[in-house]
């Protein structure tokens, strides 16, 4: 694919003789501390290019090192150190999507142009993986995510008002409406993060259960209603009220154990008390019920007896 190590080397080219083959959008931050550094110290890391195949006018295609040589031209340098090699224009292109995703901090635009390219070289999602270092199944929900044509949620990435990661949960709902819903619903910032899943998994569940009634169910009316458009609304409201029904449980979960400490205590300072136990044993009452006295088990063993 390229030239051996000891063949390779690096030549000035001018700047203007070079055509970027895969142009990634540029954090400012990032492309600021690039000028910052090369004013500084000068090019420590040359760039890749090839020969062009491109046909653009241009004498080299560039492979690696779009932010250098953007740098370059902010810095008014008409030449930049360049590692030319040996290499076809797909195989150039491969190699400068690889370098792309396989940064740390990737824009989320490049990422998905980057697998859709790939993608459409023939390349899976286990071989995109292992090029770029990236989870194989975070590859395949981006490529799923492609392939099911979700124009809303890809949008949503690409300008930045969602993380792919949230896209990828929402278009694992099968309904439209509720993914639409759910879509907007994180827009508007109403549910986000953990709540927005368990809304999601909430409404799956409540259609499902809808659309696996008898057909002979009193409320068929109601379900069949269920199975209409879901709007933003109705979500937020159904999570509300799980969310206010989760809350009563939990506190009658809590007022039930309180009294049942309550009962416990009470009965380990009568157990303690001997003329208490006298009168058990003469009423034949020598015995607790089991959940009772295995609660009991650790508080007092003397009366550990079950029924």
């Amino acid at each position: 694919m390229s030239k051996e190590k000891g063949q390779s080397k690096i030549e000035m080219i001018a700047v203007d003789d070079i055509f970027v083959m895969n142009p990634r959008i540029r954090n400012k931050k990032v492309f600021d501390g690039i000028i910052d550094n090369i004013a500084k110290v000068g090019l420590k890391r040359p760039i890749t290019v090839i020969l062009s195949q491109s046909n653009k006018g241009k004498t080299y295609d560039l492979v690696c090192g779009q932010g250098r040589l953007e740098a370059f031209v902010a810095c008014e340098q008409s030449h930049i150190p360049a590692i030319i090699i040996d290499a076809t224009e797909e195989q150039a292109l491969i190699m400068s999507l690889v370098e792309n995703l396989a940064r740390r901090q990737h824009h989320t635009l490049d990422l998905l142009q980057g697998v859709e390219i790939l993608k459409k070289q023939g390349y899976d999602a286990k071989e995109i993986a292992a090029k770029t270092g990236l989870g194989y199944d975070y590859i395949n929900d981006i490529i799923n995510l492609m392939d099911r044509g979700e124009e809303r949620l890809l949008t949503a990435v690409e300008t930045g008002r969602m993380p792919i990661s949230v896209a990828i949960k929402i278009s694992e709902t099968p309904d439209d409406d509720i993914q639409q819903s759910l879509h907007e619903l994180y827009e508007t910032k109403q549910l986000r993060g953990a709540k927005l899943l368990f809304a999601q998994r909430l409404i799956q569940s409540r259609r499902l259960r809808g659309k696996n009634r008898r057909t002979d169910d009193p409320n068929r009316k109601r379900v069949q209603k269920g199975t209409s458009n879901v709007t933003a609304q109705e979500i937020l409201k159904v999570y509300h009220k799980e969310v206010d029904r989760k809350r009563l449980l939990t506190r009658k979960a809590e007022q039930a154990n309180d009294r049942l400490l309550f009962v416990m205590e009470a009965l380990k300072r009568l157990f303690q008390e001997e003329h208490f136990n006298t009168l058990l044993r003469a009423e034949g009452l020598t015995t607790l019920p089991k959940p009772l006295a295995e609660l009991m088990a650790g508080k007092d063993s003397t009366h550990g007896e079950t029924t």
